[in-house]
């Protein structure tokens, strides 16, 4: 070990620092996350304390009409950002390999380009011919958009102040280094500085951009947990790789809700916006299949019908079989208790798969209702009306509680045309009256099997 230095072990979820190995991390309780990493400790020569002329300013004396969000000009983008890209804001945007990350902010890059603002996209994982084939998949560019292929931070500093760009990209910061750290690309303490230089860039120039992070397997961005909290927006890119639907959700925005979600088709020619999620995730519906009901979600201020489908067949061993896709497994665990206590039916001995169709995920309280009957109906092979959807939070008593803008779905189910709303009583009072539609108020499960049967 070179003298000056010393070895440090730092934990790769919280970034916590520790002089030796250990097994789990005091701070964040994860095992086996410790790396070893050796640091300079050498201080700079002529280090002294920093003279300045700084002052604090009155809130009342900041003036903020010039400080106006950036459209991308994609909708779903623009919803999760809570309206468009702040000015000298710090976007990480992470998401499995090959789910469409590069692809999404390429697109974005293409737009702004057009719209006349200035663009730097700045590559450490590709070449400039490998971008040049995915830009022209997805359509045509003008001038003001400027490509670099560059890993070293201080060489992409120097470009950024030469430059000005309104808008900088980052792929992706796992493979910038620091000259200033003497670890390899990737570790937790390249990737904590250079993130800490990227944001100095951000807020000092007043240039947005966009940091790409890969994850781990736990879907996790890879690095310590040190570096979503640096940055003001955190973005992750969910779905299936070899699906055609992508998920945007925020995950943190210090300007904007974190309950919106982006729904994106993957096409040949780049991502395509869903407008319709709904309608998008109900088709190939079967028919006069049991087990099979629409339920509806919220995520942030949109309504989402899905598809939710339980299959219960008797087990052929002692114990049970309990499979989920796409909600939470212990919640339907739960839910099935609750049947065999307040309903009286006999699940211990079936094996209960329960699918949220479509791959997407959902795990809002409000689809136990639909969960519940799904089971149910399975069980008992019994057919739900295609023109049917359920919504409401089952409690441990078998009471159907409340759900937050009922009014909201209720519109979006008379959109896509269903005619008969089961729903808790409790939310009829916060409904408009529709001719058109039935609602089906219940306040516990017995109410809504009655129903169904």
């Amino acid at each position: 070990m070179a003298k000056g230095s010393k070895s440090v072990f730092f934990c790769q979820s919280c970034g916590y620092e520790s002089t030796k190995w250990m097994g789990q991390c005091p701070g964040c309780g994860e095992w086996n996350t410790f790396v070893e990493e050796i640091i300079d400790t050498k201080k700079p020569a002529g280090a002294r304390r920093t003279k300045t002329d700084a002052k604090p300013v009155k809130l009342s004396e900041i003036n903020m009409s010039g400080e106006r969000r950036i459209t991308t000009n994609i909708e779903e983008l623009d919803r999760v950002l809570g309206g468009g890209v702040v000015p000298g804001s710090l976007t990480l945007v992470g998401g499995d390999p090959g789910i469409g990350k590069s692809t999404l902010l390429l697109q974005v890059c293409r737009n702004l380009s057009l719209n006349g603002k200035k663009v730097l996209y700045i590559s450490g994982e590709e070449s400039l011919s490998q971008i040049k084939l995915r830009a022209v998949r997805i359509g045509d560019f003008n001038g003001n958009l400027e490509l670099l292929c560059e890993t070293n931070l201080g060489v992409i500093h120097e470009v950024i102040k030469r430059q000005k760009p309104d808008i900088a990209v980052i792929d992706s910061i796992q493979t910038m280094y620091n000259e200033e750290v003497s670890s390899s690309p990737g570790s937790v303490s390249q990737v904590r500085e250079s993130t800490a230089v990227l944001m100095q860039i951000a807020k000092g120039l007043g240039i947005s951009i966009f940091i790409v992070g890969h994850v781990t397997k736990d879907g996790n961005v890879a690095g310590p947990r040190v570096l979503e909290h640096m940055v003001d927006t955190v973005l992750y890119f969910e779905g299936e790789r070899h699906a055609s639907y992508r998920i945007l959700r925020g995950v943190k925005n210090r300007f904007g809700s974190t309950n919106e979600i982006g729904v994106f088709e993957m096409q040949h020619n780049g991502l395509m916006e869903v407008k319709n999620p709904s309608e998008y995730m109900l088709e190939g519906k079967p028919e006069g299949a049991s087990g099979s009901i629409v339920t509806c979600s919220m995520e942030g201020t949109r309504p989402i019908l899905i598809e939710i489908q339980a299959l219960v067949a008797p087990s052929n061993f002692g114990i049970p079989r309990r499979t989920t896709a796409g909600t939470d497994f212990n919640r339907v665990n739960l839910l099935m208790a609750v049947l065999e206590k307040r309903a009286h039916l006999n699940l211990s001995a079936s094996d209960a798969y329960v699918n949220i169709a479509g791959g997407i995920k959902m795990n809002e309280p409000a689809i136990d209702l639909g969960i519940l009957l799904a089971i149910v109906s399975s069980y008992r092979d019994i057919v739900i009306s295609d023109k049917v959807v359920a919504f409401g939070e089952v409690g441990l008593s078998g009471e159907v509680r409340a759900v937050n803008m009922a009014d909201q779905r209720v519109r979006e189910v008379k959109k896509l045309g269903f005619e008969t709303v089961i729903l808790p009583a409790v939310s009829m009072r916060s409904i408009k009256r529709e001719s058109q539609m039935k609602f089906v108020p219940v306040k516990n499960i017995s109410d809504a099997i009655r129903f169904i049967v």
